[in-house]
């Protein structure tokens, strides 16, 4: 195991170093710099080309990509990522600003989705080939073709829209402008009212592909010869989907989850934004917008080692799933 994690590791490194190199080369040619942004931003702030040229020189946007990308790699090994071009602020600690608002989000929904998504598919599992398990996999299809964005946009008209004023309205953001005068209570009630939208939002595409998968997994399952003589037996039905074909699944399983372990920090670009939520997909757009060069390279660092993580944490663990997997 010892040796195999150690190989793991080199070849993360070496997919971390062409991957970085790749995105460095896309984002620097991009059109447009944080200066040009931000004065198309702003007409107050156009700058001319004597004094853009002294800035790109000041903030060495005029070297080339693959310079900058030295520049950019050697700080990273003094566990340097820079500054934000856009908020002045360290990279790492515009990061640690938000991403607990990302993991309120994405931890809550990875939790009540796979709470939600396992007896869901059990159910239609054990119901294969009746109305209702046609019924059900009929509304996860329409769920799962339904777009993100037509979703956000929906709930955000009828419960913010059109029932301003009520009880019911669900506004966008994190917390109200009066979060800091709100009770203790009052605090995790208003941050509830807000998260319901997004937390929607969020989770009902991955609870119907979720569903779907785990129903796949558990129909090949129970057509195994072990399960004819469970039945043959005598077992119950529930007993043998839990205690035999749903330990024979767990693999496939693990590598769901270890493919969606990277979008916990990663956020959701799109809904962040029409949500207003401050979190890791919200400031990704605006570092993109403004052309951020640091903090776009910080995010996508922090992207692939959590992608390159997640997947060898899956391949580990496989073998506590399965004692007869063995790495050399």
């Amino acid at each position: 195991m010892t040796t195999y994690v150690i190989r793991r590791l080199i070849l993360a490194a070496f997919t971390l170093l062409v991957f970085t190199a790749l995105m460095y080369a896309l984002i620097r040619n991009i059109p447009g710099t944080p200066l040009t942004m931000q004065g198309a931003e702003d007409p107050n702030l156009k700058i001319n080309a004597e004094d853009l040229a002294l800035l790109n020189r000041a903030y060495g946007l005029d070297k080339p990509w693959y310079r900058a990308y030295g520049e950019w790699l050697g700080n990273l090994m003094r566990f340097d990522l820079g500054s934000s071009f856009r908020f002045r602020k360290p990279v790492v600690g515009l990061i640690g600003e938000r991403i607990g608002a990302t993991l309120l989000l994405s931890v809550t929904s990875f939790v009540i989705t796979f709470l939600v998504a396992i007896p869901i598919g059990m159910f239609v599992t054990r119901h294969s080939g009746r109305l209702v398990e046609r019924i059900v996999s009929v509304l996860f299809y329409m769920l799962y073709s339904l777009p993100l964005y037509v979703a956000a946009l929906w709930l955000l008209s009828w419960f913010y829209l059109r029932l301003a004023g009520t009880m019911f309205q669900l506004p966008p953001g994190m917390v109200s402008d009066n979060y800091e005068q709100l009770s203790a209570g009052g605090k995790v009630a208003d941050l509830i009212r807000h998260l319901i939208l997004p937390l929607v939002c969020y989770s009902y595409g991955a609870l119907a592909y979720d569903t779907r998968f785990i129903k796949a997994n558990m129909e090949e399952a129970i057509r195994q010869d072990y399960i004819r003589t469970a039945r043959a037996k005598g077992a119950d039905t529930g007993r043998i989907l839990w205690l035999h074909a749903f330990r024979n699944t767990l693999i496939p399983f693990v590598t769901l989850i270890g493919l969606q372990l990277p979008s916990l920090i990663s956020g959701a670009v799109i809904l962040e934004t029409i949500f207003s939520w401050p979190g890791i997909g919200k400031l990704l757009y605006d570092a993109i917008t403004y052309r951020d060069y640091p903090l776009i390279m910080g995010l996508v660092f922090m992207f692939a080692v959590a992608t390159l993580a997640s997947q060898l944490l899956a391949d580990i663990l496989y073998a506590f799933v399965d004692p007869r997997i063995t790495y050399s």
